[in-house]
């Protein structure tokens, strides 16, 4: 649950006066609320007034402000693709978590690429992947490679063409990672490619909406610096799926995985004494940005029972640390539970963005200028060579 605090510990925090709370509650910075104790006073949001707290204290230097751009938690990039309101994601103003009960993976590519028409993921709206690999991650990036050395910029393209490119990249991606040939919706085609029943489909669809965008995250921010050069749509794509194949972002659910498979060998005991004693984290509980719990992990886990050992292990370290599990638990406990292929987290979770990372491509290219950020040097002092002195 949130916490509340009070007007004076608002101000005190934020060393400022009610007028200027006042202020940022009209603006939407801070949440507000009656105080249930007394009506004639109000509560304000304690995560609202720390995060803003948290920005003032970085100060206005140049250096500070451009390190935070790099590193902190606000971003510096307009965007009308994802935002968070009240700790839930939507997608161009829709609540993601209420789309993933119905919307279709091409549903949502059509809301986020702003498309006049319905989308499609019919493999054979451009050249097949690459069939030198098993399906998996290895046969995606390469041929994704293939098709960024050969790819045509973006630039004096209509939209509409780059939409049906868009397409294509994501249709011979989900092939790749062993989705089915056909005409049915991508999610119906992973539960064929995997021998899965309808109703696993269902969790794959659910899974796979709620992942298709995330604000800008660092692969979001990769793929929108290729986008920013002119470079293709799978270049764009492949940028942003390398970034997000990194155990610290989309790959996240393999560390979850990892402890998963500690838990089925040692025991639960055994794995949260060791975590404990020695203060190691644990994989995939908490997300910085979802201080009240990851709604998109909660609405997955609603809609299946993990393993009883995995399901008993998240009920312990959520009691233990305070922690909630975010969605690469919830993936890693899907891939679990139906027994789907070893890299099935990954495969869901990057067929899925490359959906919001051509998204994020594709609204770059109404910026017409190259992002370029400047390197702040703290290296060791050069020697420079004397001045020649000039003759008379």
């Amino acid at each position: 649950m949130a916490s509340w605090i009070s007007m004076n510990a608002a101000c005190a925090q934020l060393r400022v006066r009610p007028q200027t709370v006042y202020a940022y509650v009209s603006r939407g910075k801070i949440e507000v609320m009656p105080d249930p104790a007394d009506t004639r006073r109000s509560l304000y949001r304690a995560e609202d007034v720390a995060g803003l707290a948290k920005r003032k204290e970085a100060g206005r230097k140049h250096e500070t402000l451009a390190a935070n751009t790099l590193f902190g938690a606000e971003p510096s990039i307009p965007t009308a693709l994802t935002a968070f309101f009240r700790g839930r994601p939507y997608y161009r103003g829709q609540d993601a978590v209420a789309l993933a009960d119905t919307a279709t993976l091409e549903d949502v590519a059509r809301l986020l690429w702003d498309a006049q028409q319905a989308v499609d993921f019919t493999p054979g709206a451009g050249p097949g992947p690459r069939r030198a690999a098993p399906a998996g991650r290895l046969q995606a990036f390469t041929a994704l490679a293939g098709l960024a050395a050969t790819g045509h910029s973006t630039r004096g393209r209509l939209t509409r063409v780059l939409h049906s490119e868009s397409q294509a990249l994501v249709g011979q991606l989900a092939a790749s990672f062993g989705a089915a040939p056909g005409s049915a919706p991508l999610h119906l085609r992973f539960a064929q490619g995997w021998k899965q029943s309808p109703q696993v489909a269902e969790l794959l669809r659910t899974a796979m909406v709620l992942l298709v965008d995330h604000e800008l995250t660092s692969s979001a921010f990769a793929a929108r610096i290729t986008a920013s050069t002119g470079a293709s749509l799978p270049a764009c794509l492949l940028s942003g799926l390398t970034t997000l194949s990194g155990p610290l972002h989309g790959d996240a659910s393999g560390r979850v995985q990892a402890l998963f498979a500690d838990v089925e060998r040692q025991g639960a005991e055994q794995v949260l004494e060791q975590h404990l004693s020695a203060g190691l984290p644990f994989a995939g509980f908490g997300h910085p940005i979802y201080a009240d719990g990851d709604p998109r992990a909660a609405a997955l886990l609603a809609r299946f029972e993990p393993p009883e050992a995995i399901a008993r292990f998240i009920a312990q370290v959520t009691r233990l640390t305070g922690l909630q599990p975010n969605i690469d638990v919830a993936l890693a406990a899907l891939v679990a539970q139906h027994r789907l292929p070893e890299d099935a987290a990954f495969s869901l979770f990057a067929t899925a963005r490359s959906i919001g990372l051509l998204a994020h491509s594709l609204e770059q290219l109404g910026v017409a200028q190259v992002i370029r950020p400047r390197g702040r040097y703290v290296g060791v002092v050069p020697q420079l060579a004397p001045a020649t002195p000039r003759s008379p």
